[in-house]
């Protein structure tokens, strides 16, 4: 994802979030937009793994999924609060998740979708 190469652990040392250029991956992009029309989304993890889990559409496998939101948060689009659950929201998708969070564009995020938006990326 972006320069992650789709093989991003999390630790990815090219993913231009820290500094240089930000690249981002059509799908990073396309989960950026889809973020920005819902201010917050669903998100869960299990006990043993801190892969985030996002089961809200099939547009890409919850392995896909997982590497997208860890680039993203890395690169500091997105921050995923595993303390703070949706309030009201249909979470039956990860009833095999014990552990519920929520995903947000972070100020930065919301920055790079205006800068795109104007220049037609989006």
């Amino acid at each position: 994802m972006g320069n992650c190469g789709g093989n991003c652990s999390g630790n990815c040392e090219h993913c231009g979030g820290c500094a240089g250029e930000l690249v981002l991956s059509q799908p990073e992009l396309d989960f950026l937009n889809d973020l920005a029309e819902n201010a917050y989304l669903p998100v869960a993890r299990t006990a043993g793994d801190n892969t985030p889990i996002y089961r809200e559409d099939e547009k890409q496998t919850q392995q896909q999924y997982g590497l997208i939101l860890i680039c993203l948060e890395k690169k500091g689009l997105i921050s995923i609060d595993f303390d703070m659950p949706l309030r009201g929201a249909d979470m039956s998708a990860y009833a095999d998740c014990p552990i519920h969070g929520s995903i947000a564009l972070t100020a930065r995020g919301q920055e790079v979708l205006d800068v795109l938006d104007k220049q037609g990326a989006k």
